[in-house]
């Protein structure tokens, strides 16, 4: 644990230890700003972060760092990386071997190099080929990272683009699974955001997972003078004329600041100011999509049984579905990903094999349960993920991967409430995003996940970006 010397005056209080919230802290310490980074719980990283069990490391959030372009110049990566002042190796990224959306007797494969998916459309949708080339120069000439900008829909836009529905939904699938924070649809700038980043860009990952990357940012952090405390919750963010003057800790303690980032979410930094959680706003603007994961190693490679993919998503009828679980799991639709097929190259290799699926997850379920029985129902929905999933991995079945597992976890909404403390275990955090940062107090910003930026590299930028436009430009 870092601790502040010279009393409890800062420039700025940074609240929430994640990827954007240790990215606003460099850029400040950067500018010699004296700042506080707090933290609830005992380990950083937020949503990204991981956890021992079992002998073993599990990541909670990471399948996959998006917007993975090798040398990373002129791109969102080497953007933050500039940024922070950090080498391009920092973060010991790993591209992936190739991905697969996955609908009922269609796929869609990609991977690092958007031509890989132009070319399956084609070949999948012949028809259509010509609306998505349409739809990529939309979004290629969109500017999806204007603060200002108004939320559109972007079933609408991309809808008026291309006819075919099947090709819609394949499209949606991953980016929505990876972002969206609104049932049946998202934001386009979130969309717009989501392609370069998945599409355009990719996925990479280091061999060590989520560590390497909190690591390198908390390593840099303290090289710069910054501070942080864990398990410090915040109970309060003080404030008198519409502009706050620090936090009080859950502890009573009270430290003072000039301004405050919350990276704690929309309505969780509504909570802090005062507002109530049955306040009209907040039940309105509470996001209702949770996830659940399971985790299993195994005695063999994943490539050994034949699964050479990095991804896939899948979806089990014409139409995908995206909202709000009504039964503990649905079933329908989620992730596989398989951290071993990413190109590790003289890295090294992952000891075991890792098999991980991901699906939308009732938060009211799995809340509701005692330790217990909250135990039975993981190990009673367990196979039935697995099960669920394997349908689309052609020549392996459960008494393979049964066989095969030597230790196995899952995690559920109530994991995700824990880790985030998102309301709800709200993944993505609040359908409508403060895109400018801004709060009701003068000098309270919002960055991270109800910023509206997205993945492990958006969390960054969004921290940046509060950083630079309200505190180093204003001459806070």
């Amino acid at each position: 644990m870092d601790v502040s010397e010279g009393g409890n005056l800062y420039d700025t209080i940074v609240i929430g230890c994640g990827m954007a919230g240790l990215a606003a802290g460099i850029r400040l310490a950067m500018f010699g700003q004296r700042v506080m980074i707090l933290e609830k719980h005992n380990a950083p990283g937020g949503l990204n972060s991981f956890y021992f069990q079992g002998g073993r490391k599990f990541d909670v959030g990471l399948h996959a760092v998006t917007n993975f372009v090798e040398g990373g110049r002129g791109t969102p990566l080497g953007t933050l990386l500039r940024q922070l002042r950090l080498p391009w190796d920092a973060f010991k990224l790993c591209p992936q071997i190739g991905s697969r959306i996955a609908f009922p007797g269609m796929d869609l494969r990609f991977n690092n190099s958007i031509e890989t998916l132009e070319s399956e459309v084609a070949r999948v949708f012949p028809k259509d080929i010509d609306a998505f080339r349409k739809l990529r120069k939309v979004i290629l000439e969109h500017d999806a990272l204007n603060l200002e900008s108004k939320v559109q829909s972007a079933r609408e836009i991309v809808g008026r683009i291309i006819q075919n529905p099947l090709l819609q939904d394949m499209l949606f699938c991953p980016l929505m699974y990876y972002g969206s924070a609104r049932e049946r649809d998202m934001d386009f700038d979130q969309f717009a955001t989501l392609w370069k980043a998945i599409f355009e860009e990719g996925f990479a990952r280091p061999l060590e997972g989520v560590r390497v990357i909190i690591r390198a940012l908390l390593e840099r952090y303290r090289s710069l003078g910054g501070t942080r405390r864990m398990k410090c919750g915040v109970k309060r963010i003080l404030a008198k004329n519409e502009t706050a003057h620090g936090v009080e800790l859950e502890t009573g303690e009270v430290l003072e600041a000039k301004q405050v980032i919350s990276t704690a979410g929309w309505a969780e930094t509504k909570l802090l100011c005062g507002s109530q959680r049955t306040d009209p706003d907040i039940l309105e603007n509470t996001g209702s999509l949770s996830f659940g994961e399971t985790i299993s190693f195994l005695d063999t490679k994943p490539a050994e049984l034949g699964c050479g993919e990095t991804i896939i998503f899948f979806n089990d009828s014409d139409q995908f579905h995206y909202g709000k679980a009504e039964n503990p799991f649905d079933l329908r639709s989620g992730v596989i990903c398989f951290p071993n097929n990413y190109d590790y190259g003289r890295s090294g290799d992952l000891p075991e094999g890792i098999l991980r699926v991901t699906g939308i997850a009732s938060y009211d379920h799995w809340t509701r349960f005692n330790a217990d029985s909250y135990e039975a129902q993981k190990r009673n929905w367990f196979p039935r993920i697995i099960k669920s999933a394997i349908r689309f991995l052609p020549g392996i079945d459960w008494e393979t991967i049964e066989k095969r597992t030597v230790y196995q976890d899952m995690f559920t909404p109530r994991t995700i409430e824990k880790f985030t403390s998102h309301l709800g275990g709200a993944v993505y955090g609040a359908p409508r995003k403060a895109k400018d940062g801004r709060t009701e107090l003068s000098n309270v910003f919002l960055a991270g996940t109800d910023q509206g930026f997205l993945g492990i590299v958006g969390a960054m930028l969004s921290g940046i970006s509060i950083a630079n436009k309200h505190v180093l430009m204003s001459g806070r």
